[in-house]
């Protein structure tokens, strides 16, 4: 079916089933199911053909080095809520903040040590700002949204340590496999971290708004007001990771983010230093993701050690880590299902498809077009990861027909689910801090989408001028 317009049939069936169910895994499952009986029309052809495509999509080992990054990870953040790391961090952050000044600054420095997850930084600095919300003279709303761009939009700029890296660089390599291109999928995703200009502007915002900005919005109605005055104090009760039958240890929090940390820098020069012939030709020569999986279970193995000398139960210890990492095996399922219609799209010919019947398209129009339509579909579905999934194979497909810079591409489709997440009603972002902020989610929705359309619209422009500028 080489260069036939069926291979687009799967994509076109994702998109509008994840926009009405609301939830991008049925859009994908739909499409992957499509594309399998366009393989194989016969009863049971299709459904033969979408259980060989998903599990041989999970026996490739740089797949299953995924999914064993992304289980230990979150399971690792599971065992430091189950300690009371991050009880212990907010309480005493939050008896040293004093000032309005002062929890911003926190709010922004913490970064350095809370950047693995959006939902790990929301339950550490969500909490603390809470209990200090009537000391720092801000609405509810601006605060949430201060908070929000410290999240995702600075987390997807960050190569290492997180948990969006292993996913991202993933999305990458399925993309380039399925152009039957060589290229280094992690390179490529350092590469397009300048053009995520969404991610940049966002942040930008976040301090302006924070330090320059005298915010003019009231809280949503007395009702409201008054429940969360009731509340502000039994700021405990917002989030299971700062529970009172929690114990309050903040080094439980700080200990295993420094070793994880140091780990990963030494084991990835460790893992180049033999391919290069300077300190820094170590880092680029490394297998990042092997390396971060092997950071990740050493960082486990201390932690268990470290916790158990203070007494903890390893059935406590092994409850957390199996909680933590079944938050994550969404994400897992998404993954599988998302290689499945790589391969799927791939065996229908949709790379030489699109080769070949996108000439007529402007090559300047591009990256801001993908932008666009991925921000349209990121806002409906509520997940970056989904859109990425998406669109991915369709940016670097679109990269090759027309000649544009593939780390521009890949910076646009990366941005675009950035948007969703960020402002999207739906997202898990925005979900997750307003129930924390104790806010009407459709209302704090709504007053983040003016700065999110806004930050959108100058990044459009931005993809226009530095392809003429390329």
């Amino acid at each position: 079916m080489e260069h036939h317009w069926v291979s687009l049939l799967p994509f076109l069936i994702v998109i509008p089933v994840a926009m009405i169910t609301r939830q991008v895994l049925p859009g994908l499952f739909a499409g992957l199911l499509t594309g399998c009986y366009l393989l194989k029309p016969s009863l049971f052809g299709g459904i033969k053909e979408l259980v060989i495509l998903v599990m041989d999509g999970l026996k490739d080992g740089t797949n299953l080095k995924i999914v064993l990054f992304l289980y230990s990870f979150s399971g690792l953040i599971g065992i430091i809520k189950q300690s009371g790391g991050i009880r212990g961090f907010v309480e005493e952050a939050s008896t040293r903040i004093k000032t309005k000044k002062g929890a911003l600054a926190l709010t922004y420095l913490s970064a350095i040590g809370t950047f693995t997850a959006p939902s790990f930084r929301f339950v550490t600095i969500a909490p603390i700002m809470r209990a200090l919300l009537k000391k720092i003279k801000m609405s509810t709303q601006e605060l949430g949204f201060v908070i929000e761009t410290t999240a995702t939009p600075l987390i997807v700029l960050i190569p290492v340590a997180t948990a969006f890296v292993g996913y991202m660089t993933s999305i990458v390599d399925m993309s380039l496999e399925n152009e039957h291109l060589s290229a280094n999928a992690y390179r490529l995703f350092i590469s397009s971290i300048p053009f995520n200009f969404f991610s940049f502007v966002m942040i930008l915002l976040g301090l302006y708004l924070s330090f320059f900005h005298r915010s003019s919005s009231q809280p949503m109605s007395e009702k409201e007001d008054v429940q969360s005055e009731e509340k502000e104090e039994d700021w405990h009760t917002c989030d299971p990771a700062v529970h009172q039958d929690l114990p309050s240890k903040p080094w439980n929090l700080l200990f295993p983010l420094i070793v994880l940390l140091f780990f990963i820098f030494l084991l990835t020069w460790w893992d180049g230093h033999s391919h290069a012939t300077s300190f820094i030709g170590a880092f680029v020569k490394a297998d990042v993701l092997r390396v971060m999986v092997m950071a990740l279970i050493v960082t486990l193995i201390v932690s268990i050690v470290f916790y158990r000398l203070q007494g903890m139960k390893i059935a406590s210890l092994m409850e957390g880590f199996i909680q933590g990492g079944n938050e994550l095996m969404s994400v897992i399922v998404l993954l599988a299902v998302v290689w499945g219609l790589s391969a799927t799209t791939d065996h229908l010919g949709f790379s030489g498809f699109i080769t070949a019947h996108t000439g007529w398209i402007p090559h300047a129009f591009v990256p801001a077009a993908l932008f666009v339509f991925g921000s349209a579909v990121s806002y409906f579905i509520g997940s970056s990861w989904g859109t990425w999934g998406i669109l991915m194979p369709l940016g670097i497909s679109l990269s090759q027909a027309t000649g544009v810079s593939m780390p521009l591409v890949i910076g646009a489709v990366f941005a675009s689910g950035t948007f969703g997440a960020f402002a999207s009603p739906l997202s898990d972002d925005t979900n997750t801090i307003a129930r924390i902020l104790n806010l009407p989610v459709l209302e704090y929705a709504r007053y983040k989408l003016k700065p999110a359309l806004i930050a959108a619209g100058i990044s459009t422009v931005l993809y226009g001028l530095t392809f003429l500028m390329t």
